[in-house]
């Protein structure tokens, strides 16, 4: 059973699901099950993906990483996406070369925090 917010990936393909609406079943891609991506939200070794929260003039700056992600062809974080209380989501993408930040409005109240990396995976910060 799939659940809302829920990330799949196809290990051959390499395509992206993200559930919108849950259901009975099991995600097929390729002719295999699709894997489930777990939310890690504590590091492991140097690597930096939680996302960083920080206010200043414009709002409220969300990054990945206290030292900046790398977003190189091999290695970059591809989205960040916020769960505002209300219910709002907001995500923008990325792709190898921009700087993984954006700003949210400092009013904002907002529940999670998600980051995808393309070699780490799902990151979270609650």
């Amino acid at each position: 059973m799939t659940r809302v917010n829920e990330i799949y990936k196809c290990e051959i393909c390499e395509n992206i699901i993200d559930m919108f609406h849950p259901g009975a079943g099991e995600l097929y891609c390729c002719g295999q099950p699709m894997v489930l991506k777990n939310e890690n939200s504590e590091e492991v070794g140097a690597e930096k993906h939680l996302p960083v929260i920080k206010d200043d003039e414009k709002g409220k700056r969300i990054t990945i990483g206290e030292v900046e992600h790398p977003m190189t062809d091999e290695h970059y974080i591809e989205w960040i996406e916020i769960f505002f209380a209300d219910g709002r989501i907001l995500r923008k993408n990325f792709k190898p070369g921009d700087e993984p930040s954006f700003y949210c409005p400092k009013d904002h109240k907002k529940d999670i925090i998600r980051a995808y990396c393309n070699v780490h995976g799902l990151w979270v910060k609650k």
